[in-house]
């Protein structure tokens, strides 16, 4: 880890934990050296300038330019540099107190960090919240292609000295408990600057301005998110921390750089570094409840906690949303609050199904050329008959027989695009029981979530094998899929979103049924129930510049694949598309698997596997 450095002295604060300093900023160095030789050429922004889109957006959008020379540190965010200027030296973005003094407003400072594998996550933040107003911010490249890109793009960045790789940490992983002690030290090293800290994981994003609710509560050490799923109060205050179960969650937590805060932080770092094993929320959870119970007197929101000193607050789950309560629950939604951000947590499919539940809530900023496939879109109506949706009580039962009538549309409308080389549009997905990790009775009772619900993909999905380049010899060609609210997103092109045919099936040998002699462009394109491969490429090949095709339902759309050897590489990639449920109470082995092909198996049941040697997915 590079050294963390103030304004008054550019020496190593950290020399004693990291001896391999010298080593990482020789490398960063060179990178910086080799790239100051050539003028900068400054890329397509990814995702469009933010415009202001409230009156606070626009008073600080709009303030007047400094009187001091503009530094890339006190310029407006999304303001690339000059064409033409080389990138500034390595040393120009060690984190330094002038550097946080620059950026921060009213004494505080918003913080979040990543490598390269987080920019999108990353750019979405911040665009998130300078489309707030909130511009006091940084950003912490924990690799140099990180860094370089987010200074092309005009946000403020500052080396992190992690040396990481580019690539993904998955959760659990050594690289991604490596992420967490960078964490741990960067809050170690912003507090003693002076400046309250608003620390952020990238994979959450803000809806509204938090600072704010944040200086409600001007007496607290330290403000934290929770894992809490069952509501403790009802209104936006913070918390009853007396009721709450849940792991505080360290990915949106408030700092204020009190002499408390700085000991647990300290402690904190002494704690993650003895033990690289040592997952750091775990280690700040038990460091915050070594003491703990006693309320700050006339403050009951606040409690005691750490040395008995430390006076702690629980942010409300309703509003600082988990991806449960955002998701799942619709917490805000039902008790009429406005949310101020969610943090993409209590997901199963890794960081592309966090992105994919952004995705779906149109929450995430994506490239252009994600709303313009160039095979286009295929998209239908799922028809869901009443009784499965809604009738009788709510049983492992009821809950499978619901998702298998909707995986058995989806796998037609799957087989479809990918007879059409069109990009399947995803239906919106109905639950009756959530998932968990652990033994439930269908919801977890206390909290406020709905029967059925509108459950995220990732519940029922495998959302990162569906995006896996998978061997096209064994599984055939890749299909590309959308969320379900990609139609109504406001990114996708006017072009695109008028380029529509909509089909409606028919009986072959109804006398309506023609759907080759279509006149009326503004009607229907009738085409027969069941029909072929043949008939579908036949019928469709005239409507190829069309950019979305809807279907009213995929219940008997397909009559199947003219070639077995196609039929078999679409089967084995379709499969594994599929995860499970999560969990029956009261058992050893207490998940059940989804089966896309439940309907070809006499007498199929929801159970879970009876012993450890069945305990496999369908296809393997």
């Amino acid at each position: 880890m590079a050294a963390w450095c103030s304004g008054e002295s550019t020496k190593p604060v950290f020399v004693g934990i990291y001896g391999a300093v010298l080593g990482g900023f020789a490398v960063s160095a060179l990178f910086f050296l080799l790239s100051s030789f050539s003028s900068l050429s400054v890329p397509p922004l990814p995702l469009p300038l933010p415009l202001p889109t409230t009156p606070a957006a626009a008073a600080n959008l709009s303030r007047p330019a400094p009187a001091r020379p503009e530094t890339m540190y006190s310029r407006p965010i999304w303001k690339p540099p000059p064409r033409g200027s080389r990138m500034p030296s390595p040393r120009a973005f060690r984190l330094t107190r002038d550097m946080v003094a620059a950026r921060a407003r009213g004494g505080v400072i918003v913080v979040t960090f990543g490598n390269y594998a987080f920019l999108d996550f990353i750019l979405t933040w911040v665009r998130h919240l300078t489309g707030l107003g909130v511009d006091n911010l940084l950003v912490g490249a924990m690799d140099t292609k990180l860094l370089r890109e987010l200074y092309l793009r005009g946000v403020p960045v500052f080396d992190m000295g992690s040396r990481m790789a580019t690539e993904d940490a998955g959760w659990g992983s050594p690289t991604f408990h490596k992420m967490g002690r960078e964490k741990v030290l960067l809050i170690n090293a912003l507090l003693p600057f002076g400046y309250e800290l608003l620390m952020c994981d990238t994979d959450m994003v803000w809806l509204k301005n938090p600072l704010p609710y944040l200086a409600r509560y001007p007496d607290a050490d330290l403000l934290t998110s929770s894992d809490q799923v069952i509501p403790t109060v009802t209104d936006d205050s913070l918390e009853n921390w007396r009721e709450v179960t849940g792991a505080f969650n360290i990915g949106i937590f408030h700092w204020r750089p009190t002499e408390p805060s700085k000991r647990l932080a300290k402690d904190w770092k002494d704690l993650v570094l003895s033990d690289d094993k040592l997952w750091d929320q775990n280690a700040f959870n038990d460091l915050v409840h070594k003491v703990f119970g006693q309320p700050v007197e006339g403050q009951g929101d606040l409690v005691y906690s750490y040395d008995g000193k430390l006076k702690l607050g629980v942010l409300p789950a309703s509003i600082f949303c988990s991806g449960h309560t955002y998701f799942v629950q619709g917490m805000y939604k039902q008790l009429h609050l406005e949310p101020y951000g969610v943090h993409t947590t209590f997901q199963y499919a890794g960081t592309e199904g966090k992105r994919h539940r952004l995705r779906e809530a149109m929450l995430f900023f994506d490239q252009p050329s994600y709303y313009d496939s160039p095979g286009g879109f295929l998209s239908f109506k799922p028809n869901i008959p009443k009784s499965l949706l809604l009738d009788g009580a709510h049983t492992v039962e009821s809950h499978f027989a619901l998702v298998n009538y909707q995986l058995k549309q989806i796998r037609t409308a799957l087989a479809i695009a990918s007879l059409l080389k069109r990009t399947l549009v995803m239906p919106p997905l109905w639950c009756r029981l959530d998932r968990m990790w652990f033994g439930h009775p269908g919801v977890m009772e206390g909290t406020m979530t709905r029967q059925p619900f509108l459950c995220p993909m990732d519940h029922v999905f495998e959302v990162h094998v569906m995006l896996k380049d998978l061997p096209k010899e064994e599984f055939g060609p890749h299909i590309d899929f959308r969320e379900y609210s990609f139609l109504e997103n406001p990114s996708l092109p006017r072009e695109v979103k008028e380029s529509l045919l909509e089909v409606q099936l028919c009986d072959d040998h109804s006398s309506r049924c023609s759907a080759v002699n279509r006149t009326d462009e503004h009607k229907p394109l009738l085409i027969p129930r069941n029909s072929t491969e043949e008939k579908l490429l036949n019928i469709f090949s005239s409507y190829k510049s069309v950019k979305i095709i809807q279907f009213p339902s995929m219940v008997d759309a397909f009559g199947g694949f003219a070639d077995a050897v196609v039929e078999t590489k679409f089967r084995n990639r379709v499969k594994r598309y599929v995860g499970l449920w999560c969990c029956a109470e009261f058992r050893e082995i207490g998940h059940i698997y989804y089966d896309m092909y439940w309907d070809e198996k006499p007498g199929w049941k929801p159970h879970p596997p009876e012993t450890r040697e069945q305990d496999h997915p369908p296809w393997s």
